[in-house]
């Protein structure tokens, strides 16, 4: 029994993950269903798609990562990225760009340039996602802590439900510079996208069955485990084995204050 139950339904129509020794869902499939425990080499980040050189150059690795996980899911499902509605979680933003506006407030120009202003605030991976693909759709951000995968999984659930169209979600977290590390360390970079829509076309459906206590779902393998439980954004790393696995399951996903989310997947 879960303790807040409810039910909301949508089919996977597309994913992109670009992490540690992947830059794909192929080889992110591949590697989940290996449980191999083989070491993972560094994220591989690429330049972002779609925006003009002088936004290129602006943008920091986190936007990059966020960009290049939701349109790894919009090619993997034929979607245009344009079109669907979107929600960016991440659990920090950008901690890199945080960190050099606080070693400038720390020291006597404390001058901060309009760009590290508006690449500080969370909403900026949804800002550069609508000039890179020309998206004008609605866009949800939100933070949440380690929790931050499924609290956005439930909002893009909601849009989906509330206006029957797809919904593009895109998780992702990157490591801080020292010494933010030392107060919140995170594991590697990693973003996924999950390009969400009505039940009715391909692609396996996901049911959200309700908040509950149940421990959340670990991995076999040691090392993905260790990412999991490293990035907030890789909390999803149980349900994408599921996914991978093409078989009617029930996962539970880690969120805030011991609860998890009860995800049933059916093929």
């Amino acid at each position: 029994m879960t303790e807040h139950g409810f039910s909301m339904r949508a089919r996977v129509a597309g994913i992109g993950v670009v992490g540690p020794g992947m830059s794909d869902w192929s080889g992110m499939r591949e590697r989940l269903l290996a449980d191999s425990g083989q070491p993972l080499t560094p994220t591989q980040i690429p330049n972002p798609e779609g925006l003009p050189p002088t936004e290129r150059r602006r943008v920091g690795k986190v936007v990059k990562l966020a960009l290049a996980a939701g349109l790894g899911a919009c090619r993997d499902s034929g979607i245009d990225p344009a079109g669907p509605a979107t929600v960016f979680a991440s659990s920090g933003g950008d901690g890199e760009n945080c960190h050099a506006i606080c070693e400038l407030l720390a020291g006597e120009d404390r001058r901060i340039s309009p760009i590290r202003f508006h690449n500080s605030v969370n909403n900026a991976a949804s800002g550069y996602w609508g000039i890179a693909t020309g998206a004008q759709t609605g866009s949800s951000v939100l933070s949440a802590f380690d929790g931050s995968f499924v609290v956005g999984l439930m909002e893009a659930f909601a849009l989906v439900a509330t206006d029957g169209e797809p919904v593009l979600l895109v998780t992702y977290d990157h490591p801080y510079p020292s010494p933010l590390n030392e107060c919140r360390p995170l594991g590697p970079a990693f973003g996924v996208g999950l390009l969400l829509a009505v039940e009715g076309g391909s692609g396996p459906v996901l049911n959200l069955r309700g908040l509950g206590c149940a421990p959340a779902d670990r991995l076999a393998d040691p090392v993905l485990e260790a990412l999991r439980r490293s990035v907030p954004a890789a909390r999803c790393l149980p349900l994408l084995r599921a996914l991978a696995g093409g078989v009617a399951a029930s996962v539970a996903l880690e969120s805030l204050n011991g609860q998890t989310l009860i995800v049933e997947v059916q093929p």
